[in-house]
Formats: C-alpha cells, sequence, structure tokens
C-alpha cells in the first residue's frame, strides 16, 4: 500500500494505492461513501484492502474533495480526473491493463457518473462498473426514503436530505444527470454493471431502478440484493459475514471482467 497524488484540478488528489501482487490482471478505481460529506482513505481502508485482494487486481482509493466546502461538482470532477489519469498513458497506474470504476453510496454515485462521462467523452474505456448501494437519484420523496425516516439505521431520511443540502444547495444541480444518473436520458452504451442494493436501506428503490434502466438499455448487469442487510454494510469486512461474502463475490466478478476485457487485446 502506498499514498500518491494524481494530478488534477484543484492541484492535487490524494489517493491510496493497493497492491495484492506482481501480476495484477486490472485496476479498480474506487470511490468511498459518505454523502460527499464525509468519508476518508482511512475509513475505508479495510474493504479496499478486502476487495483488492479478493479480486487481485490493484486498487486506487481516492480522495475527492468534500461538501459544503466544495459542492457539487467537485467530487465529479476529482473522481474524472483521477479515472483519467489512471487509465492514461505511462503515467497512469493501468499502463494498458482494463480498469474498473467502483464506489458504495455517495462513491456509488461517482461511479455511475464517471461511467456515463467516460461514455460522453469517448473514454476511457471501462471493463465494469461496480455499484454498492448507489445514489443513482434526488427525488427525498419516495417511498422507500419514508419508510427509513427514524434513527433505526445507519441512513435515514433526514441524514439524506442533510447530505444533499450540502452537496448541492443549488435546487437546479440535483436534476442533473451528473448529479443523479437515474435522471440521465440514455444508458446505453455504458460498461457492463455489478449492481449491490441492501434490505433495509432507503437507497434500495433507486438501486433497483437504475439496475432495470440499464438492462433496458441493453447494459449487462448483475444485481446481488442481500434481503437481510442495512446501508453501510459491505463496509464491514471482517465483522459480517455478509460483508465479506459480497466483497469475495465482486472480486470474482471483477476479475472476471478484467480477464475477458484483456483478451481481445493478447489476440
Amino acid at each position: 500500500m502506498r499514498d500518491i497524488v494524481i494530478p488534477g484540478r484543484p492541484g492535487g488528489i490524494r489517493a491510496r494505492v493497493y497492491s495484492p501482487g506482481l501480476d495484477a490482471p486490472g485496476v479498480i478505481v474506487y470511490y468511498h461513501g459518505g454523502g460527499w460529506v464525509v468519508g476518508s482513505l482511512d475509513g475505508w481502508d479495510a474493504s479496499c484492502r478486502a476487495l483488492a485482494v479478493a479480486s487481485g487486481c490493484d486498487l486506487v482509493s481516492v480522495d475527492y474533495r468534500l461538501a459544503p466546502e466544495h459542492v457539487f461538482p467537485a467530487a465529479v470532477d476529482d473522481a474524472f480526473d483521477a479515472l483519467v489519469w489512471v487509465a492514461s498513458g505511462p503515467d497512469g497506474l493501468a499502463a494498458g491493463r482494463p480498469v474498473v470504476v467502483a464506489g458504495d453510496s455517495a462513491g456509488g454515485n461517482l461511479a455511475t457518473v464517471c461511467a456515463l462521462r467516460a461514455r460522453d467523452a469517448g473514454g476511457p474505456a471501462l471493463a465494469m462498473q461496480l455499484l454498492v448501494y448507489p445514489v443513482t437519484d434526488s427525488d427525498l420523496e419516495r417511498r422507500e426514503y419514508h419508510a427509513y425516516g427514524g434513527d433505526e439505521f445507519i441512513v435515514n431520511r433526514r441524514d439524506m436530505i442533510w447530505f444533499w443540502d450540502h452537496y448541492a444547495p443549488d435546487p437546479a444541480d440535483r436534476v442533473s444527470p451528473e448529479a443523479a444518473p437515474l435522471r440521465a436520458p440514455d444508458l446505453s452504451g455504458l460498461p457492463p454493471a455489478y449492481v449491490i442494493t441492501a434490505e433495509h436501506d432507503p437507497l434500495r428503490e433507486e438501486g433497483f431502478e437504475y439496475a432495470e434502466r440499464l438492462r433496458t438499455a441493453r447494459v449487462a448487469v448483475e444485481h446481488r440484493h442481500f434481503g437481510s442487510q442495512i446501508h453501510g454494510f459491505f463496509t464491514f469486512v471482517n465483522v459480517l459475514d455478509d460483508a465479506d461474502k459480497a466483497v469475495a463475490d465482486v472480486g470474482l466478478a471483477v476479475r472476471a471482467a478484467v480477464e475477458a476485457a484483456a483478451a481481445p487485446a493478447k489476440q
């Protein structure tokens, strides 16, 4: 593991690189959760280590700028700048290897948006998008938000209102597909997706909807739903059996995706 600084618009984006072995077949660019307001490299260290080991891939955890000091689209810009740098040229870490974009919660939101930006910009090419209970919409009146409005779980409607108020205080920004990717008019041409949702989660419904929108757009989707889990469970590796299982399964899927993406280049 080593800490680096990636060139970016704010002058430098901190990141942490996890290398599980000498012959890693691909690179995962990972964005942590935290509602675009909290979260850190250290807070996601255990789950990033576990995912790097499970996939056998190098993993770059990106410390994007946080709100309210840096409102939308600062986090998106940092996330995409980091992705482009990792994937590009001799200075990037990928060095021609397949790249997967990934994240959980607000980080899953950034991963979806980076996949859309990459498609619209003509690159970088992505082997897969890993979306762990992603934020895909800004509609806080959804049924699931009201169902989980109390304090029983890690994230509730009041929390999400607070996060959105800090991240995108201008209501006009919240309907942008770069803030709420479920509102993108076209999801075709995106990389294969692996989507994880949790039952006791105000983001459950929009995660299901995004997976279905991708399928409708003829994007390959594997959707894993954890019926007994809460928002945030994926990061509780070495604590929750479901977290360990989810990371192990994702690792296999990532490995398969990068090997499939690398195969044409070897022919």
